[in-house]
């Protein structure tokens, strides 16, 4: 599909495309989402540091909300409901997995790793709902199913390295 290519202006125009485009990371034309995932890092240092965890909870939660309407009224913006540069829904889900994860290099670096390939290959279910769901909550639902299974197999090596 040929797409159309969001620039700075159309960044700042409105506040769902500044947050949908990841401030501008979704500018970026190569690999877009591993830039979105890699923007979920300083935002995740910054709110770890700052607040109590079952208010980083609640703060994930409503980035959720804010990104299923932000990504909504982008992707119809653009005639591309899930358009490449709209990154916020991968910051999202990644900080949700960074969260759930040891706060130690190694463990954070395969989890990007994992995050990065589930969001990629979309297996089952995460293709469907990608496939299916083209809106805001669908955008972001798929990369949230993406964090799961990056989680589950987080849990699947703590227990074997126990």
């Amino acid at each position: 599909m040929d797409t159309f290519h969001p620039t700075w202006s159309f960044v700042l125009r409105h506040p769902a495309h500044f947050f949908a485009l990841g401030g501008g990371v979704g500018l970026i034309r190569r690999a877009p989402g591993t830039f979105g995932t890699l923007l979920a890092f300083p935002v995740f240092w910054i709110l770890d540091r700052s607040l109590s965890p079952y208010l980083f909870l609640a703060v994930i939660a409503g980035f959720f909300v804010l990104g299923a309407w932000a990504c909504d009224v982008t992707g119809r913006m653009l005639r591309y409901p899930d358009h490449p540069g709209i990154v916020w829904d991968e910051v999202v889900a990644f900080l949700l997995v960074l969260f759930f994860t040891p706060r130690e290099g190694l463990w954070q670096a395969f989890a990007f790793l994992l995050f990065r390939i589930f969001d990629i290959l979309k297996p089952p279910p995460i293709g469907y709902f990608d496939a299916r769901y083209k809106h805001g909550l669908g955008v972001m639902l798929d990369d949230l199913i993406a964090a799961f299974y990056t989680l589950l197999c987080l849990a699947g090596w703590s227990a074997l390295v126990s």
